[in-house]
């Protein structure tokens, strides 16, 4: 198989986190903390034509450790990461992990990951303890990685609130917290005040492509101020990932919804295991209505330019 993909959602499991997990009994949104290693991943990635997997720690991220403590566990896994990039650079990058919602923190490590470790952007939840990214006191942060023409990719998280018993948050609530924060991006402003930001959001952008025309009206509703087309508008500005949403129910509306340059492959690859990855992949590659080289590559190199090098075919 030619390797031509760029996987942007491709989650990766330092052994520190793995003995955070086992630690403390935790699970990831419901689902156990799958095993992964470089060499497998590689596998993986071969069996569906990824050329390059950019890697980031999935959900609770630092949250599980006390607030002290997490700038010294984001440091532990962000070196992790850039040292297995720097053993295979044109397989492997990285998102770095962040310490929301503890601003400061998040900034000081945003900048030593993306000037030190080279990172290739940052990964951030869409809730961190219940507070959405479009809040502003979230406002230092974007602005510092607008400046410096960042890419954000959103993992959704548990929402606020108890679980609901026997259905695990990776099922429906991952979908609902990437659609809150959209919005609330989108209604504070986020995106006009921070134009330079690129923000990838899991997962088809969870139910945002489905329902954006509900939103906005609804929204219009609520708020005369605000225009049905203006909230179309900037929802679109998002990337959308084709994690688990490459089906013929769900492409339909992403590729509707979603300007055609701003959608990009991923693979949730471990959590999504091998073989489930791989099905969701075919279902991409059998559905005739998807620019596959832009889906697959294309559009994914305009916000990695470091692996535009050599691309060419």
């Amino acid at each position: 198989m030619n390797r031509a993909r760029i996987d942007v959602h491709h989650h990766v499991v330092p052994p520190q986190y793995r003995e955070l997990f086992a630690a403390h009994g935790m699970k990831a949104g419901g689902r156990s903390i799958p095993d992964w290693s470089a060499e497998d991943a590689a596998r993986f990635m071969d069996t569906i034509g990824v050329e390059t997997a950019i890697m980031s720690v999935s959900t609770p991220g630092t949250e599980p450790v006390e607030p002290a403590r997490r700038p010294i566990l984001a440091r532990q896994l962000n070196e992790f990461c850039a040292d297995v990039v720097r053993s295979d650079p044109e397989r492997f990058g990285f998102w770095a992990t962040l310490t929301l919602p503890d601003v400061d923190s998040a900034i000081a490590e945003a900048t030593y990951s993306l000037d030190e470790l080279h990172a290739d952007g940052v990964v951030v939840l869409a809730n961190s303890e219940g507070t959405y990214l479009g809040d502003r006191r979230f406002d230092p942060l974007m602005a510092e990685l607008d400046r410096r023409n960042a890419v954000i990719f959103v993992h959704p998280s548990t929402l606020p609130g108890d679980e609901v018993p026997g259905i695990g948050a990776y099922l429906a609530d991952f979908l609902l917290d990437t659609s809150r924060t959209a919005i609330s991006m989108v209604l504070n402003g986020t995106l006009d005040r921070y134009p330079n930001l690129r923000v990838i959001l899991s997962h088809a952008g969870g139910f945002i492509p489905f329902a954006a025309e509900r939103i906005a009206t609804c929204v219009a509703m609520e708020r005369p101020d605000i225009s049905p087309e203006s909230v179309l508008e900037g929802l679109r500005k998002f990337y959308f990932d084709t994690a688990l949403s490459a089906s013929r129910s769900a492409l339909p509306a992403l590729l509707a919804f979603a300007q055609p340059d701003h959608i990009v492959f991923g693979s949730d690859y471990p959590y999504a295991p091998a073989e489930i990855a791989a099905r969701f992949t075919r279902n991409l590659d059998n559905y005739e209505g998807v620019e596959h080289a832009a889906v697959n590559r294309d559009n994914a190199l305009k916000l990695l330019p470091r692996l535009s090098v050599g691309a060419a075919r």
